[in-house]
């Protein structure tokens, strides 16, 4: 069911904005990039299906996911994240550069508030709206999730918005997004885990280091046993 569900993420046009600004970024291509043929769609999520952490980004890369087809691939934003994968035990390798390279997850999940490169990072509301019911389906497929890692307080807000929509929270207001934080969301509720997200711009000013954010995975792996 998991893989049907990702073909229709990637027949989605649900948000014409994004599309088009995926396919033109696609044709355009960046200089670094000109012998590339660009992925230029939605981004399917990538991971274990028997995960018990999942992981909650923002949105593909307009030159990393958006041009090689898989989550956090070939940009320095995945550069970080596969290394940490790699050095707490969910990842098979510490390098993704393409998603012919071999690399597999274990007991890992990855899927993103939007699945299409937004301009400047920066998705619309009602663009995320048209992408949760793909996360709330993939909640339901994943029967084994015991944590859930949101990697930026959107992914944070998108999935305590989830939480609330099924009556599992009453408010988000006792949830205040921090680095490295964990919250109890309810009986039967993957234990949340925030993250400051591992963007470019984050780790070139040191807001986020390899070290806080291997600090993460490894409180996932603690608390998934």
């Amino acid at each position: 069911m998991l893989e049907i569900l990702q073909q229709e993420i990637l027949a989605c046009r649900r948000c014409p904005r994004l599309r088009e600004y995926t396919a033109e970024v696609a044709r355009v291509k960046r200089r670094a990039y000109q012998d590339w043929e660009y992925w230029g769609k939605p981004v399917p999520s990538f991971g274990d299906p028997a995960a018990r952490v999942l992981v909650l980004g923002l949105a593909p890369g307009a030159h990393g996911s958006n041009r090689t087809g898989r989550m956090f691939t070939g940009d320095r934003s995945g550069d970080i994240l596969y290394r940490v994968l790699y050095k707490t035990g969910f990842a098979s390798q510490p390098a993704s550069g393409s998603r012919d390279d071999g690399l597999i997850l274990r007991d890992i999940y990855i899927t993103a508030a939007a699945h299409c490169a937004p301009p400047g990072n920066k998705p619309a509301r009602d663009e995320l709206q048209n992408c949760r019911p793909y996360f709330e389906r993939e909640l339901d497929l994943l029967p084994n999730v015991r944590v859930l890692v949101a990697l930026g307080k959107i992914a944070f807000d998108t999935y305590l918005d989830v939480l609330k929509a099924r009556g599992a929270i009453r408010s988000r207001a006792p949830f205040t997004f921090g680095h490295n934080c964990q919250f109890v969301t309810g009986p039967g509720q993957p234990v949340l885990v925030s993250s400051y997200h591992p963007s470019q711009q984050n780790t070139s000013t040191g807001k986020l280091t390899e070290k806080m954010l291997t600090d993460v995975f490894r409180r996932a792996r603690r608390l998934v046993g």
